[in-house]
C-alpha cells in the first residue's frame, strides 16, 4: 500500500473536500482584492455548520493556474487546489457536467462520453486526495462533497487508512438503467466504497447506488449496506452504510434576518418597484435545464393567454443565477428562456407594466430574503434536483406566515414539504392549475400550510443533518486497514 508522507503542515480533525472552496476572489474597484463567501447550496449548508470545529476545506479557488497558499479565512483554513485551464474543461466543464450531471438527472440533455475527459477526472481526484491527506490529522475525520469527487474516498483511503470518510452527494443518484450507460461505472462504484458512510438526500438515491452495487459490480447488499473486500477476494471483507440523511439550511439565521427592519422594508420597496402587484410569484434559480425554468415560463405564458392572470395585478420575477456558461448546454438554454422572457412581455405586457421581469444576476444573502419576504407565491419546479434549499429559504423567511409554495414532486424537499402545492412541471396543464389554486387559497388555508411547513425545517435545520451525517459516520463498521493504525500513518 501507498501512504502519503506527509510534510510539517498545520492538520486538522475535521476536513472538508469539496469542488470548490467557499469563496471566490474578487477585485474591488481601486485594484484591491479580497475573498468573498460563494454562493450555493453546499457553501449556504456548511458555512453555519463549520464555525467553531476545528476545521480545513479542501477545494478549487475557482481560477486556473497556480492555486494561492493556504490561508485563513472567516476562522477557516483553506487549503486550494490548483487546475490548469485544461482540467477544467474536461474535468469540470467536461466528465463532471457534460458526463455525469446529464446521467444523474435523468438524461435531460444527453450525455457525452470522452475518455480524456475521464482521465483528467481522475487525476484532479487524485489531486483532490493528496490535499486533503495532508491536512487531516491522525485518525481525522474527512468529509468528502459532490459528484465531482467520487474517486476521492478509495483513493484517500489508500493514502491515509487512519483517517475515518465520509461521502455526501447533492444531487440525485441515478437509477441503475441509467448509472449502466457510463463506460466507468464499476470505477466509481470502487471509488466510493472507499468512505466510511455514504450520505444521499432521499432513500430512492442510497437504494440506486446499491442496486448498481449488486448488479453492475455483483457485490452483496443486505438493507443499506454493501459488503466489499477492499484488497481482493483474499483480504478481509468490509461493510459500507448507504442512507439518506436529507440536507437542510440554517433556519434561525435567515428567520432573524428576514425580521430584520433592513430586509422588510426592502420587500416593501421590491413590490413598490413592481408597481404593487396584487400576486408576486417568484422564481429563484440557477441557469441551469434541470430547473423547469422553461416548463415555469410555458405554463405562466399560457395563463396570461387564457386570462387567469394579466399584469399589473399579477407579475413574475425570474431570478435565474449564471452557470456554468461555457458549457453548450447553458448556453442555449439562456438563449431560449431569454426569448420566452421577450415573447411573452411583447405579447402580454401593457405599457409600464412587464408580465416578466428577469434579472439574470446572482444577489446577496439580505436581498434574497427580501425577495422572499416579498413573493406572494413561490414557485420551485425543477424537473430533477436532489434537494433544493430554496424552498426551505423561502418558508424559513416567512416569519409572517404569508406566501404561498409551489413545488415540484421531482425535489428532494417534496418529501418533507408535505403542505406545499406539489405539482408535476413536465405536465403543464397540471402546473397551471397548481398554480392557480396557490394563487386563489384562502388565506387561513396559507397560513395553516405555511405555519406546518415552517415548523418541519426548523426542526430539521442544517445543525441537525450535520450532527446527524457526523453521528452516522462516526458510528460506521471500523475497517480493516484502520483497526490498531489510529495515529501511525506517515
Amino acid at each position: 500500500m501507498t501512504v502519503l508522507a506527509r510534510p510539517r503542515v498545520r492538520t486538522f480533525d475535521l476536513v472538508v473536500v469539496a469542488n470548490r472552496l467557499p469563496v471566490d476572489r474578487v477585485v474591488d474597484p481601486d485594484g484591491t482584492e479580497q475573498w468573498r463567501t460563494s454562493p450555493g447550496g453546499l457553501v449556504t449548508a456548511m458555512e453555519s455548520v463549520m464555525p467553531g470545529r476545528d476545521g480545513a476545506w479542501v477545494g478549487w479557488a475557482g481560477e486556473a493556474g497556480e492555486a494561492p497558499e493556504p490561508f485563513v479565512e472567516n476562522d477557516m483554513y483553506l487549503q486550494p487546489v490548483a487546475l490548469s485551464a485544461e482540467e477544467v474543461e474536461q474535468y469540470y466543464e467536461g466528465f463532471s457536467n457534460e458526463t455525469l450531471w446529464p446521467i444523474y438527472h435523468d438524461v435531460i440533455v444527453s450525455a457525452t462520453f470522452h475518455r480524456f475527459w475521464w482521465n483528467a477526472y481522475r487525476a484532479v481526484n487524485q489531486r483532490f486526495a493528496e490535499a486533503a491527506a495532508r491536512v487531516a490529522a491522525p485518525g481525522a475525520t474527512v468529509w468528502v462533497h459532490d459528484y465531482q469527487l467520487q474517486l476521492v474516498p478509495a483513493m484517500l483511503r489508500e493514502l491515509r487508512p487512519d483517517v475515518r470518510i465520509g461521502w455526501f452527494n447533492h444531487i440525485p443518484f441515478p437509477p441503475v438503467e441509467l448509472f449502466a450507460q457510463l463506460p466507468w461505472r464499476q470505477s466509481l462504484v470502487e471509488g466510493l466504497l472507499g468512505a466510511d458512510f455514504l450520505g444521499f438526500q432521499r432513500t430512492a438515491d442510497a437504494e440506486n447506488f446499491l442496486r448498481a452495487c449488486r448488479r453492475l459490480v455483483g457485490l452483496p447488499t443486505k438493507g443499506d449496506t454493501v459488503t466489499h473486500h477492499p484488497h481482493g477476494d483474499d483480504g478481509e471483507a468490509h461493510t459500507v452504510r448507504a442512507s439518506a440523511i436529507p440536507i437542510s439550511i440554517d433556519f434561525n439565521g435567515l428567520d432573524e434576518l428576514a425580521r430584520t427592519p433592513e430586509v422588510k422594508a426592502r420587500a416593501a420597496e421590491i413590490r413598490s418597484s413592481l408597481g404593487d402587484p396584487e400576486i408576486l410569484m417568484l422564481g429563484v434559480d440557477r441557469l441551469d435545464y434541470t430547473k423547469g425554468i422553461r416548463h415555469r415560463l410555458k405554463a405562466y405564458e399560457e395563463l396570461l393567454r387564457d386570462g387567469e392572470v394579466a399584469p399589473p395585478e399579477t407579475a413574475l420575477l425570474q431570478v435565474a443565477t449564471p452557470s456554468r456558461e461555457r458549457v453548450a448546454a447553458y448556453r442555449n438554454l439562456r438563449t431560449q428562456v431569454e426569448g420566452t422572457v421577450g415573447r411573452i412581455n411583447g405579447e402580454h405586457s401593457p405599457i409600464g407594466a412587464q408580465a416578466v421581469q428577469y434579472l439574470h444576476h446572482s444577489y446577496p444573502r439580505s436581498e434574497m430574503a427580501a425577495l422572499f419576504l416579498a413573493a406572494d407565491v413561490m414557485l420551485v419546479t425543477p424537473l430533477r434536483d436532489g434537494m433544493n434549499l430554496v424552498a426551505k429559504e423561502y418558508v424559513s423567511c416567512r416569519h409572517d406566515l404569508g406566501g404561498a409554495l409551489v413545488l415540484s414532486e421531482f425535489t428532494g424537499a417534496a418529501r418533507e414539504l408535505h403542505q406545499a402545492f406539489v405539482c408535476n412541471p413536465h405536465d403543464i396543464e397540471g402546473l397551471k392549475q397548481t398554480i392557480m389554486r396557490a394563487v386563489r387559497a384562502p388565506e387561513a388555508d396559507r397560513r395553516r400550510r405555511m405555519r406546518a411547513l415552517r415548523k418541519r425545517v426548523a426542526d430539521h435545520d442544517v445543525q441537525r443533518w450535520a450532527q446527524r451525517y457526523l453521528e452516522a459516520l462516526a458510528s460506521a463498521p471500523e475497517r480493516p486497514e484502520r483497526q490498531g493504525r489510529h495515529g501511525k500513518s506517515a
